[in-house]
């Protein structure tokens, strides 16, 4: 295994050219992903840039920060394919792509004039990764999807929060984020498919986000059928382990931690000074845990309360028990283990200098994955893409006149 890292200017997917005409967060997410990976990503807008997430907070005046980081690593082009000749043109990028990815509602691209059977005939084996809020199919198909619906329609909502207050959504569109991941590991998985069988056809793949959540909940369905449970809201603490709550210290600093297997509980006890709690039957096991998690919560909330933060955190790590603060941003920037891995990179960019960004994940031992740079200004690189179509300077200024570019 190599002792050092190696710099590299390729990743796994060097040599895969995507094409993103997504909108927002969850499919350019997945695009994203796959630049972190070495492939070569070309976002495309309309020249107007009226894609949302170019307004969406965080905005620095006028400068999209939320647009930097979620399109990093991509050259930008603009081309608006609701017009005749801009359809041509993208019929004519077509080829040199082997991804496309677009989430606009079912039937849009159809509507366009540019569905899957004209895409497939003009690139056979192209991967089309189409990710809506519902899925091509079924009744909601044509309805719009964010990231709160579809939250909220695969039963993630309805587990959080406090078990005597309403369903809650945290501050963060996670459901564009998962399905995000969810788009890059199909197209992964399509491009192994076709790099194993030079003869084989491309695939249009149809990405619900509220299925991608639902996979996620994956044991709520069986516990229904098979016990007749409906798994309820119980604010921070778990219901299917315990101890596994967040706790506050007498400083007023909360702290989230997890004790589930009886090996750890009797490491806490210990650490606690409490050694007689593991011996109680009602917590001897994860079992009888769960069924008296209120009783040893509010053994576990006393205990804490009377104590500063900085006193538990030094008990809880001599005692070998995973816990961790509830970290703010600036708790994360100053944390030492993320600075030493540095999971905080910056992104080069060319109006702010550089930008602060997570790093890329995963890792590969032995090799330094290449920095990225911030997404693209609208029409960045127009000259640079259409150029190697053919279209000279006259030619793009004609499509600038006619607002196709």
């Amino acid at each position: 295994m190599p002792d050092e890292l190696t710099p590299v200017a390729t990743g796994p997917l060097t040599g895969v050219r995507i094409l993103d005409m997504a909108t927002v967060v969850a499919a350019p997410f997945s695009a994203a992903l796959c630049a972190d990976l070495g492939a070569s990503v070309v976002k495309l807008e309309l020249p107007d840039g009226s894609d949302p997430l170019r307004t969406l907070a965080p905005v620095k005046d006028g400068v999209p920060l939320y647009w930097k980081v979620t399109n990093r690593g991509k050259q930008g082009i603009s081309l608006d394919v609701r017009q005749a000749e801009g359809r041509e043109l993208f019929m004519k990028l077509l080829p040199s792509f082997d991804v496309l990815v677009e989430n606009f509602r079912a039937g849009t691209l159809e509507r366009w004039g540019i569905g899957p059977a004209v895409l497939f005939e003009a690139n056979p084996r192209l991967i089309i990764l189409r990710m809506t809020g519902f899925g091509q199919t079924g009744p909601k198909a044509g309805h719009a999807g964010f990231a709160r619906v579809f939250e909220a329609m695969s039963g993630l909502t309805h587990l959080t929060g406090q078990a005597d207050g309403p369903p809650l959504h945290i501050n963060f569109p996670l459901g564009d984020t998962v399905a995000g991941v969810f788009g890059a590991f199909a197209i992964t998985s399509e491009l192994v498919r076709l790099r194993s069988d030079p003869k084989a056809l491309g695939a249009e793949i149809d990405l619900s986000a509220t299925e991608a959540l639902l996979r996620m909940l994956e044991p709520l369905a069986v516990e229904r059928e098979q016990l007749g449970l409906v798994r309820q809201r119980s604010g921070n603490r778990a219901s299917y382990t315990a101890p596994s709550n967040v706790y506050c210290s007498a400083d007023g600093q909360h702290f989230t931690l997890v004790a589930s297997s009886d090996a750890i509980f009797k490491r806490l006890c210990d650490g606690m000074g409490e050694a007689g709690l593991a011996e109680d039957a009602r917590f001897g096991t994860n079992t009888a845990r769960i069924k008296n998690n209120l009783l040893l919560d509010g053994v576990l909330e006393q205990w804490f309360a009377k104590r500063s933060y900085a006193s538990i955190a030094e008990a809880l790590s001599a005692a070998d028990v995973p816990f961790s603060k509830a970290y703010s941003i600036d708790d994360i920037l100053a944390d030492p283990h993320f600075k030493a891995r540095k999971a905080i990179i910056r992104l080069p960019d060319d109006e702010l200098g550089s930008v602060p960004a997570p790093c890329v994940v995963p890792r590969v031992v032995g090799r330094a994955a290449v920095t990225p740079h911030s997404g693209p200004r609208v029409g960045q690189h127009n000259t640079e893409i259409y150029g190697a179509l053919g279209l000279d300077a006259e030619a793009l200024s004609q499509l600038r006149k006619g607002k196709i570019i």
